[in-house]
């Protein structure tokens, strides 16, 4: 016998397959998903997708309470990442553990859990140094799309981290932000040695640029500068703990740093952005012996040898290891000691992700979240 549930929260529907084991019904259920798709530049759908399920022993499904749209997510969007076939989007999420493999031991499910966008085994050398997002078995999150209703996370024990308890609706943006953007400018912070006594300059102000503001005031810089066009994004960074904006960009905007620190550049710069222009801003603007932290996406940069010989800076960067960061992070937030949900301004339901994704590459939405 075969019957159909009504569609709710992204699902088409559910089917039940009712089956005859001698005195015993057993009914098998199969939900038929969907979620964003990407098929070329500013063509992102809602549209039919497999149902996760468990493949490997190590995986863990969980229940989306909320993804979001990505800065970086953009740069496919675009077109600026030619792509050669529709792929899954989303790689930012939190929700409830539904479903679990048969070795995972330390998430159960019930639990409400907040992951990195690389999955990791956090056990590999290069995991236990620190930097999970360059696991020897890492896997990207974004293959399997989480602006969706479900999604499979593989290497669940390494990668998932558990709050408490049930968290209030309240906290679900700011633990969702912990997931990446959060993650990612607090590794630009500490990768640029942001501490006590320094003078911070953060160049993006995007999700990640306004939330290394967040991270440098919680590192205990001094002085932060915060290099903004954007009046709401000016705010927010000013909310965040900026001391100062640059609205210049460029030369201009490395002059204006030189001006605000004696002629000698900042101690530590975060980029945000990655672009060729970002970057060497972020160099120029710093002094010699101080410290980058490159977290912006890099497209089309190139460093000029000689130039950066005589800088005498410090570089150090890539894709942020957030699972790092995530107990302290949560922590934080379950307390109410950082509220970085403040970067979404626009929220939507998951089946308008299409729009989601306009009014971020129109500059109309800082960051758009996600809702089930």
């Amino acid at each position: 016998m075969l019957w159909l549930l009504s569609a709710n929260d992204g699902e088409i529907g559910q089917i039940g397959v009712v089956a005859n084991c001698g005195n015993h019904e057993r009914t098998i259920r199969r939900y038929i998903m969907r979620g964003a798709v990407l098929y070329g530049a500013r063509d992102v759908r809602f549209e039919e997708r497999p149902e996760p399920t468990i493949i490997e022993p190590t995986d863990a499904i969980i229940r989306i309470s909320a993804a979001c749209v990505c800065g970086s997510d953009l740069w496919p969007y675009r077109g600026v990442e030619p792509i050669n076939a529709p792929r899954p989007m989303g790689h930012e999420y939190v929700g409830i553990v539904e479903e679990i493999g048969s070795a995972v031991r330390n998430i159960t499910p019930g639990q409400f859990v907040v992951g990195s966008f690389f999955a990791s085994d956090n056990t590999c050398a290069i995991c236990q140094a620190g930097y999970q997002s360059r696991c020897v078995d890492a896997r990207p999150i974004g293959a399997e799309g989480a602006q969706a209703p479900r999604l499979r996370v593989p290497l669940a024990d390494g990668t998932l981290v558990a709050t408490p308890d049930i968290p209030s609706d309240d906290l679900i943006p700011s633990l969702l932000a912990a997931s990446d953007v959060l993650g990612t400018g607090w590794f630009g912070a500490v990768a640029a040695e942001v501490g006590p006594g320094k003078t911070v300059a953060v160049v993006g102000d995007g999700a990640v640029g306004l939330l290394a503001v967040l991270a440098a005031k919680q590192l205990g810089a001094e002085r932060i500068v915060a290099m903004s066009r954007h009046a709401d994004r000016q705010k927010l960074a000013l909310e965040f703990g900026a001391t100062d904006i640059v609205t210049e960009r460029g030369d201009a905007g490395v002059a204006k740093i030189k001006g605000l620190t004696e002629g000698l550049g900042a101690h530590s710069v975060i980029e945000a952005v990655g672009t060729q222009e970002s970057m060497m801003q972020a160099i120029r603007s710093t002094r010699p012996g101080g410290h980058v932290g490159y977290v912006g996406v890099a497209h089309g940069v190139e460093l000029p040898g000689a130039e950066l010989f005589f800088a005498e800076v410090h570089l150090h960067g890539g894709p942020a290891p957030v699972r790092r960061f995530l107990p302290e992070l949560v922590d934080l937030i379950w307390n109410r000691k950082i509220n970085p949900g403040k970067v979404f301004d626009l929220t939507l339901p998951l089946d308008q992700v299409a729009e989601g994704y306009r009014a971020m590459d129109e500059r109309r939405a800082i960051k758009t979240l996600l809702l089930p």
